[in-house]
């Protein structure tokens, strides 16, 4: 059963999405700030957020911010164009106004859990790279990754039998992160190797000199 989070402030529409999503067999968690999701976030895997912007604590947009690999659809009075644009360039995957129609609202969420279901967790040998969470399991311990280095070990390991140009993946990487040039791409990928060493022997990553990174077979 999919989990929903709402994030929603205002009692009485938080009631309401609550019913809908829940007559659809939805599990849902309640959240009526900022602060509150994050810390739920943190703590339980969540399969869609449902967001609004004007919140207690932690505004909506700084959610956005903070969280990845999680569809988010963003719910919101704000009927600025520009509010939408931000909202979606800095990670969000719909945004629906209010006041919203109930059928339209199920139909997005809907969408969005199949393109989620589309991505699924790479495991190899040791690593599992969760989808969300940006968090990387080696021989099931747990280990949290930045956002940058989420993105540079999936390719990687999306890419097991090849190696992965310089060029190539900071191209691939660009849509998950600004951070990209071939310097800062040096010191990510020594951080992901520390992290990965701190539970296996393996360098799972090798060095192709002169053209880029790959998985060791």
């Amino acid at each position: 059963m999919k989990k929903i989070l709402i994030v929603e402030d205002d009692e009485s529409i938080h009631s309401i999405l609550d019913e809908i999503l829940k007559k659809e067999n939805y599990t849902v968690i309640d959240a009526y700030s900022g602060t509150e999701a994050i810390r739920i976030l943190d703590s339980e895997r969540i399969d869609l957020v449902l967001l609004d912007l004007m919140l207690p604590g932690l505004n909506g947009e700084k959610i956005i911010e903070k969280v990845n690999h999680i569809p988010i659809i963003v719910l919101s009075a704000k009927l600025n164009p520009t509010d939408k644009v931000n909202c979606l360039l800095s990670g969000a995957n719909d945004y629906i106004t209010k006041p919203f129609d109930k059928d339209e609202l199920l139909a997005r969420i809907k969408v969005q859990l199949r393109t989620s279901n589309s991505n699924h967790d790479l495991i190899y040998k040791e690593l599992h790279l969760l989808n969300d969470y940006q968090t990387l399991l080696v021989n099931k311990e747990k280990v949290k990754l930045t956002k940058t280095e989420y993105a540079i070990l999936k390719q990687l390991l999306l890419n097991t039998k090849m190696v992965v140009t310089k060029t190539k993946l900071l191209d691939l990487i660009s849509n998950d992160t600004d951070d990209g040039d071939e310097n800062s791409l040096k010191v990510h990928i020594s951080n992901i190797r520390k992290k990965i060493k701190r539970f296996s022997k393996n360098d799972y990553i090798e060095s192709v000199w002169g053209i880029g990174f790959k998985i060791k077979e």
